[in-house]
């Protein structure tokens, strides 16, 4: 068993003030896999969930088989040992 924990991006608010621009905030990427690749996408559409197989909602971790962590890492992604 794995856990796998979604990708993010960091970013900041625009406010037009300086101590808020110094604020950053983490984003969660959500990462289908359609027809047995990986896409990273902040905003899935109805069609992409629809087309896909699985799906790892951003900002979330997963307890994942050995099976998929094994096809997450050959995507590049990190996965940890329980």
């Amino acid at each position: 068993m794995y856990k796998f924990t979604t990708p993010y991006i960091e970013e900041g608010v625009d406010t037009g003030h300086r101590l808020f621009n110094r604020m950053r905030f983490r984003k969660g990427l959500s990462v289908l896999k359609i027809d047995d690749e990986y896409l990273e996408t902040r905003y899935p559409s109805q069609d992409e969930l629809a087309l896909c197989s699985l799906y790892y909602m951003g900002g979330h971790s997963y307890i994942v088989s050995d099976a998929e962590a094994a096809d997450l890492i050959a995507a590049g992604y990190e996965v940890t040992a329980l």
